[in-house]
């Protein structure tokens, strides 16, 4: 169920778009993320900003026509393949094209989730990557120090999983227990995404799992209860002053196996779903902390991401930072939007070009009113991933062949009208975003796209921490209806 968006301040979208403008300085903005529709959330759908829009995307997956930006490089458009590996091995498989592509902007500003030598190297000697350095995105993200951040952070300890740094070997399991009383144990490693560097820990295979990763390690109970993620924007004002504005937490799935979403990753957010008060004004008081701690210590600015766990008792406890921006950040705008707020992403790309944000509310005031947000009935966006759950090759059948809003009818979708945002999608409704191009073959476990739209709790996509509601289900059995066995020359397999 999609609602209508409120109305907008239009000077106040005049001043967004002016100021990244502004920043840009008439250079040209060049996206470099897997979905090369990233950012579509800001220059599609209701008010959109059209300085937000990238000359050239650079990724993994093909755009399309709605959310398509001025030109696009993508090892999709190249292969006509998507499985786990071209996902991994994108920017590397580029490489040399995306150089050349980049270079035909005299003067590009990369948006990225962190900035590389790579990415340095296709923005050349007059180029800018507009994100946060990726040697010091590792140092904030790893888990390892992430006990040490909360405690540097003055973060409360009721906050704090109850847990322990190991900078050598693991020890065995009984000790594991015993460090932090709990049977069910997990141990964290490094700064990777998506639930790669995460273990749960239930018996000696796991941890010889475990043991494989390289250390240090960061080790905790294991606590059930929903996950959630937190967008968090930092703005330093024009006199060095840091103003921090924190999102609508979320309820993140994870671990679910109807839809093939293996233990510890994420089936996707909504953020329809209501928090209890202590808990929101405690984690909404806990990352202006992290990110005062953050600029204090390495001037690190824009968004990032505050992961947390939401016991069935009202409890809040913090489990990682995302020092970049995530895979939430797309539909997280949506909450922006749903405030009268442009979204977070325009105030990140100005404030990472250095150059100032004044539109933005008081900090003090948006996160009062956060906390309201999240306890209340307040409608809020929503993903859910969708995945090739088979064993064999596929591609979408010819109902199926372009992202836009569709519609659940007799077992099977069916297009509605074109769509980029999730606020196209009408009742009863659903944006199918970032599917497969015409004709690409997709191998098992690869990402088909995401299903979004904006929803209340009564609809919520999830029904549990760990499985989907009984629409969500039926969104996933009809969809299949369209995934048809290919070979690998792109023919119907007989």
């Amino acid at each position: 169920m999609t609602l209508p968006m409120p109305g907008h301040d239009t000077g106040l979208w005049q001043a967004a778009e002016h100021e990244l403008e502004t920043a840009l300085g008439g250079r040209s903005l060049v996206s470099a993320e897997r979905f090369a529709s990233s950012g579509r959330t800001s220059y599609t759908g209701p008010s959109p900003i059209a300085a937000a829009r990238p000359a050239l995307a650079i990724g993994c997956y093909e755009p399309w026509v709605s959310a398509s930006p001025f030109e696009a490089l993508t090892l999709e458009g190249r292969t006509s393949l998507r499985g786990i590996a071209q996902r991994r091995s994108w920017m590397a498989d580029l490489d040399r094209s995306a150089q050349a592509a980049v270079r035909r902007h005299r003067r590009p500003v990369i948006a990225a989730w962190y900035a590389t030598d790579r990415l340095r190297r296709w923005a050349g000697p007059r180029g800018t990557v507009a994100a946060v350095d990726a040697v010091l995105r590792a140092e904030v993200e790893d888990k390892a120090n992430f006990g040490d951040i909360l405690d540097h952070s003055g973060v409360p300890a009721g906050l704090h999983l109850t847990g322990a740094r190991i900078d050598g070997t693991l020890p065995g399991l009984r000790e594991l227990r015993r460090l932090v009383r709990s049977n069910r144990v997990v141990v964290q490693c490094g700064a990777d995404s998506g639930g790669r560097g995460t273990v749960f820990v239930n018996d000696g295979a796991d941890l010889a799992r475990a043991a494989e990763m390289t250390g240090p390690y960061r080790v905790t109970a294991f606590v059930t209860g929903w996950s959630s993620n937190t967008t968090v924007l930092s703005v330093p004002d024009h006199a060095g002053r840091l103003r921090v504005y924190v999102d609508r937490p979320s309820h993140k799935a994870v671990g679910v196996p109807e839809a093939g979403i293996a233990a510890g990753k994420s089936g996707g957010n909504t953020w329809c779903l209501p928090w209890p008060e202590d808990a929101a004004a405690r984690l909404v008081d806990a990352a202006v902390r992290i990110a005062t701690w953050a600029w204090d210590k390495h001037r690190m600015k824009g968004l990032f991401g505050i992961d947390a766990l939401l016991t069935a008792d009202g409890e809040v406890f913090l489990n990682e930072i995302n020092c970049r921006n995530q895979g939430t950040t797309e539909v997280s705008a949506v909450n922006q939007r749903l405030r009268g707020l442009p979204p977070f992403l325009i105030a990140h790309l100005t404030t990472m070009l250095d150059h100032p944000v004044t539109w933005l509310p008081d900090p003090d005031d948006f996160n009062s009113a956060t906390v309201g947000v999240a306890t209340g009935a307040a409608p809020g966006p929503f993903y859910l991933k969708l995945r090739h759950r088979g064993e064999v090759p596929v591609h979408l059948g010819p109902h199926l062949a372009l992202p836009g809003v569709y519609r659940v009818h007799e077992g099977h979708l069916r297009w509605v009208r074109a769509g980029a945002h999730p606020a196209d999608a009408g009742p009863g409704e659903v944006l199918l975003a970032n599917l497969p191009a015409p004709g690409a073959i997709c191998e098992p476990g690869s990402e088909l796209g995401t299903a979004e739209g904006i929803t209340t709790a009564a609809d919520a996509p999830f029904a549990d921490p760990h499985t989907l509601s009984k629409a969500s289900r039926e969104l996933l059995a009809s969809f299949d209806q369209h995934l048809i066995p290919a070979d690998h020359q792109g023919g119907t397999a007989p």
